[in-house]
C-alpha cells in the first residue's frame, strides 16, 4: 500500500512473554504500532515503551474490545489510512501482515481465518462452527472464521464498522456492521499457533456472542 498511512494495533493483556517478539517481527512491515495495555499486571507496557512504539494503557482491564477501539481511535487522530488489528500473545504471524495489505487492495475490510488442525481445542472448533453459521444466517456475511482477530480495514470502513461491546463479542460486531453497511469483504488463511489453549473466547463467551447478534439483528 504505497504512500498509504498504516498502523498494526495490538491490544495486550499481560503478554509480557511474547509481547517484544511480536513488536520486533511488526516492525519489519510497518512503523506504526500502537499496544493498547489493558490493566496488565506484568510488565508488558514497559516493555512496549523500550521497544519504541505507541504504547498506551488503561489503569484498570477493560476488555479487547475497548483497548482495540482505544488503539484505532488513537490511529485515526493520526490520519491512519488503513488499521491493522492483531492479537499479542504471538498466534497471529506479523510474516502475514504484506499478504492482508495485498487482499484489502479491492475490499473495504479483509478477515483472517484459521485452518482447522488438531492444535485448535476442540471447543473453538465447535464454537466457530456454529457462530459462523449464525452470522451467515442474521447478517449474510460469509466467513470461515468469524472469531480470529486479525483483521485489516480502511479508515473510512472503520467509522463504520465501529463497535460498542468491550469484550470478545466486539469481533462479530464488526462483522454485523459490515453487513449492515454492505461494505466489500475478503478473507485469507493464516496460519495460528496456540500457545495457550485455554486463552481467548469461553463457553460462556460463545453464548454472549450468539445472544448479542440476535440483538443487534433486531435492533436493526
Amino acid at each position: 500500500m504505497q504512500n498509504k498511512s498504516v498502523w498494526v494495533v495490538i491490544p495486550a493483556y499481560n503478554e509480557s512473554r511474547h509481547i517484544s517478539d511480536v513488536i520486533k517481527k511488526t516492525k519489519k512491515y510497518v512503523n506504526n504500532i500502537i499496544v493498547v495495555d489493558d490493566g496488565s499486571r506484568d510488565d508488558t507496557y514497559k516493555i512496549a515503551k523500550r521497544l519504541d512504539v505507541y504504547a498506551l494503557k488503561n489503569i484498570v482491564n477493560m476488555g479487547k474490545g475497548a483497548a482495540l477501539k482505544t488503539g484505532c481511535d488513537f490511529a485515526m487522530k493520526n490520519k491512519a489510512d488503513i488499521i491493522i488489528a492483531m492479537d499479542a500473545d504471538g498466534q497471529h504471524n506479523p510474516d502475514d501482515i504484506p499478504r492482508i495489505l495485498e487482499a484489502l487492495k479491492d475490499k473495504d475490510i479483509v478477515f483472517s481465518y484459521r485452518r482447522f488442525t488438531r492444535q485448535m481445542p476442540f471447543i473453538l472448533k465447535i464454537g466457530n462452527i456454529l457462530i459462523n453459521k449464525f452470522i451467515k444466517l442474521l447478517y449474510s456475511v460469509e466467513l470461515k472464521d468469524t472469531q480470529c482477530g486479525f483483521r485489516a480495514f480502511t479508515s473510512e470502513s472503520y467509522k463504520k464498522i465501529r463497535w460498542t461491546h468491550s469484550d470478545y463479542s466486539m469481533e462479530s460486531e464488526m462483522i454485523a456492521n459490515t453487513g449492515k453497511h454492505d461494505l466489500k469483504y475478503g478473507e485469507i488463511p493464516i496460519k495460528t499457533i496456540y500457545s495457550n489453549k485455554y486463552k481467548g473466547t469461553t463457553i460462556i463467551d460463545g453464548f454472549k456472542i450468539v445472544f448479542n447478534m440476535l440483538l443487534w439483528r433486531f435492533k436493526r
